[in-house]
Parts: C-alpha cells; sequence; structure tokens
C-alpha cells in the first residue's frame, strides 16, 4: 500500500447497503480493502424507512473506535445522508449508485425524475405488521430482477439475488429527507452507467449537486458487485484525502 493511501488508514469504511439487499453485497469491495490494509465494517440497514434507518446506522457509525468513511450504496445513500449529521465521527461520504437526497425531498419524487429507472415497473407490492397495524413494502419481481437491477452480473448470479433479497419499505420511498450530510463533508460518487434502479441520469444530477468527486463507469445498479475493485478503487482515493 502506498504512503499517500496508507495516510488514510486509521478512517474505518463504513458501508451501508441499499434496499433489496444485505451486507453480503459488499463482499468483493471488503475483501480489496482489507488487502490494501483498510479496516471496513458493514452496517445492517434495517429498510424500515428513512427515520428508522437513519437512526439505527447513525447509532452504528457513533460506536465506532475512531472516525469513519460512510459509504452507502443505493437507498444506502439516502440513509447515510440522513445519519452521518447525528454524529461527529464521519469525516466523507462515497455515494455508489447511490441517492443523495436534499432536505425535503422524497425518494418517489426523485425517481419519479428519471428517464433511466425502470424500477417501479419492476416492484412488487406487499404488507408486513407494525405496532399500529400493517405498512406496505416492496419487493422487485423475480422475473425482472436481471435487467432492471444487475444486468452486468450473470443470469445465474441474479437470480440468486433475487431469491435472497430483502423487501424494503415503502416509507423509505415516502418519508421526506432531512439535513443533508454533504453540504457539509466532502463527498464522492461512483455513477454507473448502466443503471437502472436508481438511474443513472438522477445518480448523476444528484452527485454533481452535492459537489461529489464523480467516477463514471459502464456498470448496473450493482456496480459493487459486477466491478468491485472501481468501488474500491474510489473509496481508497477518498480514504487518501481524509486521511489524518
Amino acid at each position: 500500500m502506498s504512503d499517500t493511501l496508507s495516510g488514510g488508514s486509521n478512517v474505518i469504511v463504513a458501508l451501508v447497503h441499499g434496499a433489496f439487499a444485505d451486507s453480503s453485497s459488499w463482499n468483493g469491495v471488503v475483501e480489496r480493502l482489507q488487502a490494501a490494509g483498510i479496516t471496513a465494517t458493514c452496517i445492517p440497514n434495517p429498510l424500515r424507512g428513512i427515520t428508522e434507518d437513519a437512526a439505527y446506522v447513525a447509532s452504528a457509525l457513533k460506536q465506532l473506535a475512531g472516525p469513519a468513511l460512510a459509504v452507502g450504496h443505493s437507498y444506502g445513500g439516502a440513509v447515510i445522508t440522513n445519519a452521518v449529521p447525528q454524529v461527529d465521527n464521519v469525516v466523507g461520504l462515497v455515494y455508489v449508485a447511490a441517492f443523495a437526497p436534499d432536505e425535503g425531498e422524497t425518494l418517489m419524487t426523485i425517481e419519479s425524475g428519471s428517464k433511466d429507472s425502470v424500477l417501479n415497473s419492476a416492484l412488487l407490492p406487499h404488507t408486513y405488521p407494525t405496532a399500529k397495524g400493517t405498512e406496505q413494502e416492496f419487493m422487485i419481481d423475480p422475473a425482472k430482477f436481471h435487467d432492471a437491477f444487475a444486468a452486468d452480473v450473470s443470469p445465474k448470479d441474479a437470480a440468486v439475488m433475487a431469491a435472497t433479497q430483502r423487501p424494503v419499505s415503502a416509507l423509505a420511498f415516502a418519508e421526506k429527507s432531512g439535513p443533508p450530510a454533504w453540504k457539509n463533508l466532502p463527498a464522492w460518487s461512483v455513477v454507473a452507467t448502466g443503471d437502472k434502479a436508481a438511474g443513472s441520469d438522477v445518480v448523476r444530477s444528484m452527485a454533481q449537486r452535492a459537489k461529489a468527486t464523480i467516477t463514471e463507469e459502464e456498470g448496473s445498479h450493482v456496480i459493487m458487485v459486477s466491478k468491485p475493485q472501481v468501488v474500491a478503487d474510489v473509496i481508497m482515493k477518498a480514504l487518501a484525502s481524509v486521511g489524518r
């Protein structure tokens, strides 16, 4: 590892997965970060809504033993955007095919403005019980999962991902976002040019608004699975910048 990268070695990389996924989606990235001598940890995302998920991730970030670089994929980007203002140990943000909403925005509204996303046409509604009754959640139709979510992984691997996906509460799309972390911290963004889930267009525009350092790469929404080295390289560049 170069001296530049080792300068950021005291910063913990905290990875937050997105909707329809779990922390195993970061396996390839974590493997490469560990090989470079970088400490990485994955924070499970409850997928129950912006408010609840941000509170959970903020609690986990507070308990890390040192400064952290918060990395979010997809909906996980919206979660870190809302969680990080609640803590004081995060030194930078990395968005991977991720949402970076501004205060008052909802992901539902953001997605409605995308010309690249086909996600809404691929969702299947379900319900789940809450203390107050029931709430709606969504899964991706397994028959549409490969094309809408993971077009650059093999159909066999996409079928496994579809079968093991985790549903996300409708609150994730409907709740308004709070004051964004990117207004006060440096940010980096990986824009997958073939992203049909979040939508390459809205990911790019949000990254530009956040004044993020942008890396564009051909790939699907799950670029951290299909091209983990690309994502790991961006994270290491961010570490080199925020290293202390």
